[in-house]
């Protein structure tokens, strides 16, 4: 009913965010999640936020639409990640010039960067950072940092994890709180005062510029936009073949060996291999061909228009304690072409990634081995960046064509997905694990619970109202079958007195 309501507004919202609220659930889900499962508070805030969507322009807002001055002022950015993974969404208040002439253009930007991370990263929280260092009264901008609360507070549902407020002027402590009054008590709770001493409670000082007490030496420019720091990955190899491909899976362990991992996953690999040899050589042949069938199937996949990407947001490593250091990314050609795909990482120190650098036949799959080197760790903070363009051609391109190739093709023709990171401390972490050669459901975090309860308590309801229509049905049944039974004996009884 929701839905015909939306959709019959169409001068009020923009099509685009209509269609989007008939097929993506998630969407639907983080309004509910936002409002508490109340479905009239859930209502209102998808009507506002549409209306606001379509006022903004939110879904033609592009970096060539926006004035260049507003990118090269660098008041507002993406970069790095807190310690729990999630982005960081900068606004450094000394570089913000009070103007009410600029202010629509200030505040489009603002929509400009939450559209462009929520479309790219799938809806993944953000941590913003008020930098406020070095700042005074003539930086105050209530208006603006109102605007930027309420993005979060009515537009953006689910989007934000907390606020990490660093060295605020005592002389700005009356404005803040009348921000405290613009936020509900959930998201009061997100707030964070921090100084040098205490900042890296949030965030790891390897995303802290120095006058933060951190180590990153990034300096924000403009062009190009900031993105993550994608790099080649380290230890590039070639596209495993068909003939090496199985070979390459039941061979991890060598590999490992030479790239000098530690001696506790080879201790680990090797209890491993025990269990496994208690398995007869044609059981163990057959559930190397048809596990990773099956595994795929029960993987998530990003569905673009050129790659079908297994899983479709994270890979899941194990912690040093549980040992478990490679993953795979499964790559589906879905055009009649050849794919070319690069595999780059924020992290190119940690992994190799094999083929890093390579192509995919049409309508054939191709599994990427994704491994830790040396004694390095997963981190929250590591993301994979998989590019992709149709190359005119039929059959597979060797090194030289593919290196041409991205010399030669156009940005706008590059498909793009981010895969994140995610560290599993149990002792079973749920991941792709190539020594056990087999897929596993990622464990649910609590926000999941909590989604798959909210959709057991609607079914459970929609069950019990078809168990009460039923019952309904069934008395009116035993009802109208007394009544008839009546009607019938009474004609019995009029027929038997007439003929008396």
């Amino acid at each position: 009913m929701s839905l015909i309501l939306f959709s019959d507004k169409s001068d009020k919202y923009d099509s685009r965010d209509v269609e989007r609220l008939q097929q993506d659930d998630k969407w639907v889900e983080n309004y509910l999640l936002w409002r508490h499962d109340v479905v009239d508070d859930t209502l209102k805030m998808i009507d506002e936020s549409f209306q606001w969507r379509k006022e903004y322009t939110v879904n033609d807002l592009t970096e060539s639409v926006l004035p260049k001055w507003l990118f090269e002022s660098g008041s507002l950015f993406l970069h790095g990640y807190d310690k729990e993974g999630y982005k960081l969404f900068w606004f450094r208040v000394k570089h913000h010039v009070r103007d009410p002439k600029q202010q629509l253009e200030k505040k489009k930007l603002v929509a400009f960067w939450l559209e462009h991370y929520a479309k790219r990263d799938h809806g993944k929280p953000l941590t913003v950072v008020f930098d406020m260092a070095e700042t005074g009264i003539s930086h105050i901008d209530l208006d603006f940092v109102r605007f930027i609360v309420s993005c979060f507070t009515d537009y953006y549902p689910n989007f934000l994890t907390k606020i990490v407020i660093f060295e605020m002027p005592w002389i700005m402590n009356a404005a803040f709180k009348i921000v405290k009054g613009w936020l509900g008590p959930d998201a009061i709770s997100m707030l964070k005062f921090t100084n040098k001493n205490d900042v890296q409670e949030y965030i790891s000082g390897e995303y802290l510029p120095p006058h933060m007490g951190g180590t990153d030496s990034f300096k924000y420019s403009y062009p190009p936009l900031v993105d993550d720091d994608f790099q080649t990955p380290l230890c590039e190899n070639g596209p495993i073949t068909s003939e090496d491909e199985h070979e390459s899976k039941e061979e991890i362990d060598a590999d490992t060996k030479e790239t000098g991992e530690l001696n506790e996953e080879q201790n680990l690999n090797h209890k491993k291999m025990n269990s496994v040899e208690q398995i007869s050589k044609s059981e163990e042949t057959d559930k190397t061909e048809f596990k990773p069938k099956n595994a795929k199937k029960a993987l998530t996949t990003f569905k673009g228009p050129l790659l079908h990407i297994s899983p479709a947001e994270e890979l899941y490593f194990g912690s040093k304690e549980t040992g478990e250091k490679k993953c795979l990314i499964v790559l589906t050609n879905v055009t009649k072409n050849v794919v070319a795909f690069k595999v780059r990482t924020t992290a190119p120190e940690k992994y190799r990634v094999k083929p890093s650098n390579s192509s995919c036949e049409p309508g054939t799959s191709l599994d990427i081995i994704v491994s830790l080197h040396g004694g390095f760790a997963a981190s929250l903070q590591d993301r994979f960046l998989i590019m992709a363009a149709e190359m005119d051609q039929s059959s597979a391109a060797g090194v030289p064509e593919l290196t041409q190739f991205w010399k030669e093709v156009p940005r706008t023709k590059v498909m793009e997905h981010r895969l994140r990171c995610h560290v599993v401390e149990s002792s079973k972490p749920s991941s792709l694990t190539l020594k056990e050669n087999a897929f596993n459901i990622p464990a649910k975090t609590n926000e999941d619970l909590h989604v798959q309860l909210t959709r057991l308590l609607q079914i459970n309801k929609r069950l019990q109202e078809q168990i009460d229509r039923c019952l309904w049905f069934q008395q009116l049944s035993v009802v109208l079958s007394l009544l008839s039974v009546t009607v019938v004996a009474f004609c019995f009884y009029l027929m038997y007195t007439q003929r008396s």
